[in-house]
């Protein structure tokens, strides 16, 4: 394992609709695809790519394993770090996204909210904060 790097290179996310999936990662987070055929779409946040795939294609990829349903739940949360949560949520809802939950200070010192992307991804922004030495 000395050859493993040590960092997520990709994350391949699943989508029944791909069109909207992609649309979403243009308007929400201002990307644009870095790769596209008519099974996939990829984003660029610097050290990782994001995969959408579509569910035909997700299932040959991951065969004999299976795609669970959007209704399912969720099993992955994907943070992005930011300097300002409340001003990234002010952002998102300007963009017409719906936040699950925050912005709020958690226990473990970090400001968090959550939303998820028409895939049902569940996406964190997160702001550390300063430590309080008491």
């Amino acid at each position: 394992m000395d050859t493993l790097q040590k960092r997520v290179g990709a994350i391949t996310v699943f989508v029944e609709d791909l069109p909207g999936a992609k649309a979403f990662y243009r308007d929400v987070f201002g990307l644009t695809e870095t790769y596209e055929d008519a099974d996939s779409a990829v984003f660029d946040f610097e050290t990782t790519i994001i995969n959408l795939l579509t569910i035909p294609a997700a299932r040959d990829l991951i065969e004999p394993g299976t795609v669970a349903g959007r209704e399912a739940g969720s099993r992955v949360q994907l943070t992005i770090w930011a300097d300002d949560v409340d001003a990234v949520c002010a952002d998102l809802r300007s963009r017409g996204v719906t936040l699950l939950n925050g912005p709020m200070d958690r226990a473990w010192g970090v400001r968090t909210a959550s939303f998820t992307d028409p895939a049902g991804t569940i996406w964190e922004i997160a702001q550390q904060l300063p430590r309080s030495d008491s």
